[in-house]
Parts: structure tokens; sequence; C-alpha cells
């Protein structure tokens, strides 16, 4: 029997608001959004893997100066580039994690790789980029990943002393920008399996060193076909303290809460509760879909074989 398929994507969440974004700039990320959700839902038509979507549309969206992941990831206090990123599978709950790693064009597929090709789960720093030698993946120059938008943001993060959410986006120097510039996806494919997967540059000025919760397995992303597939944007430290990712499985697989529950019981009650910010993308096991975000915005898009289909920004 040919199950219903479907994909979630997001872009990162925050304080994004209509006035903050030219029309211009909202097409760019509307644009980059769809065309990121059709490489992955393309795949599933394909009778591709949910893995395999979500690689896809992940690497759509690293290879996207927009969004703060591979090519467009922020600096960190040093003035580098420190990646994270995490894949897992709902069919066998393997996973693999990378953190703290530079020059991998794609650090999601790094993340893949450490799954399927050696016993660990996740692996940083030096070694992991070792590993992606090892498999002969693409890698890129500091100058693939510089982006002056991101600079100029660097700096006035270097002025005011402080360590930053992916903040003030559009030019505006309010200390309340904030923007989680997280990438993620989850999908279901036509065999029922689930897969889900994130990707970051982590946060603004941030200490070397500092990893969140994007590849943290159970915090920022987690994948079991029993019950759903989560991909986390937000507050890492937050979001690490709540193992939100699993929460949200562990409440549909112990008090039978559906998607919608587990998810409202997690963004909006429990991370509220200790002010963490953010959003999700969940797919369950039935290829439901929930988007839920307790911040001002969260670029998010979604497809389904039954004919939902939304990209959005804003609440």
């Amino acid at each position: 029997m040919e199950h219903k398929f479907g994909i979630a994507i997001h872009g990162g969440a925050g304080t994004i608001l209509r006035t903050s974004l030219t029309a211009e700039k909202e097409k760019l990320y509307k644009d980059a959004l769809q065309a990121a959700l059709l490489s992955g839902y393309t795949l599933l038509q394909k009778d591709g893997s949910a893995l395999d979507a979500v690689e896809a549309a992940i690497k759509s969206l690293e290879d996207c100066p927009l969004f703060n992941a591979g090519k467009g990831a922020v600096f960190n206090s040093e003035g580098r580039h420190e990646m994270d990123a995490s894949i897992m599978n709902g069919k066998n709950l393997t996973a693999g994690a990378v953190g703290l790693i530079k020059n991998v064009k794609n650090p999601i597929t790094l993340a893949r790789k450490i799954m399927e090709n050696t016993t660990h789960v996740f692996v940083c720093g030096e070694g992991a980029e070792n590993y992606a030698r090892a498999f002969r993946l693409e890698m890129a120059s500091d100058e693939y990943f510089f982006d002056k938008f991101r600079f100029e943001q660097w700096k006035q993060s270097s002025m005011a002393g402080g360590t930053f959410l992916d903040h003030n986006l559009h030019g505006t120097n309010a200390p309340d920008e904030k923007k989680f510039g997280t990438v993620g996806a989850v999908a279901m494919d036509k065999n029922g399996n689930l897969a889900a997967g994130t990707s970051t540059g982590g946060m603004t000025n941030k200490s070397p060193g500092r990893l969140g919760d994007s590849a943290v397995i159970g915090a920022g992303t987690y994948a079991n076909n029993n019950t759903c597939a989560i991909s986390c944007t937000g507050h890492g430290e937050l979001f690490i303290r709540s193992v939100v990712a699993y929460d949200i499985s562990a409440l549909m697989e112990y008090k039978k809460l559906s998607l919608a529950e587990a998810c409202h019981e997690v963004v909006m009650k429990k991370l509220v509760q200790i002010e963490g910010e953010g959003g999700l993308i969940a797919i369950d096991k039935y290829g439901n879909i929930e988007l839920p975000f307790n911040s001002e915005g969260m670029y998010r898009a979604m497809k389904s074989s039954d004919g939902r289909e939304e990209a959005a920004i804003y609440k």
C-alpha cells in the first residue's frame, strides 16, 4: 500500500516582522524556500527515500546565503565559521551528527556519511573534517563562506560585546531583533519511513566551541517511524535543556497525544515557561504536518501528496 507522503522545511525563526522585510527580500526568501521544498518533494514523488528528500532540501538551503547554514553561516567571536548538522532515520533510529566544522560545503551530507559509513553518531571539529576528506566530500574555501552581510552583522555584535542570535537581519539594530537561522527538513516517503535533519552556523559572535541543539539528536533533530520526525529552530541552549524533539515523540508514544497536541504542549507551554523562543517542523506517521512556533515568525514551507501546500514567514 502506497502511503501518503510529504515534506516540510524551515529556514529559521525569531523576530521576523513584515515591517523589516522589503517585498523584494520577502520574495527572495519565499523563492529559496520553494526551491528547497521542491528539491525534496520531487524525490519523494519519484519513490525516493525520506532521507534523500531531507538531505536534498537541506543542501539547497545550505547553498543559499540567505540562511544561517552552509554558505550563509554566521561568524563566531574569532571571525570564523563553525557549523553543526544532524540527520536521523526513523526506520531504524540510526543517526549522524557533526559539530564545529569548517570548510565542508554541505554539513548535512557529512552528517549522513557519519550515520551510514561509520560506527559513530556524533563527530566534531577536525575529526569530522578528516572524515569529510576521506569520503571525498566537496570542500570550500573560507572565501566561499564569506558573506558581507554576515560579516557586518558580526562586527556589530563584536562592538556590542555580546553573543547574538542571527538577529538584525534587515539592517535594523534593535536588540530585540532576533532570528534563529537554523535550517531543517522532515519528510515521510511512500513506504511510510520518516526522516529529519537540521543544519546551522550557530549564533553570531558565539564562543569558539559552542554547540547548539541542531547537532544534538533528541534536542534539535529526532525521527521515529512509530511517532514523528522533528527539526527545531530556536535558542539552542533552551532546546537542549528541554530535549524538545524527543519530548514531542515521547508525548505521542507514552501519553498518546496527537502530533498537534504534542507540538502545542512543548512549543507553546513548556518552552514558553523557560523563555525558550523558536519553533519546529513536524510530520507524523500518518503524514500530518505541523509547523508551530512561539516567536514572531518562522521561515517555513510544506507540501503533501494530499494537495496541502504552504510557504509562509509571519504568524
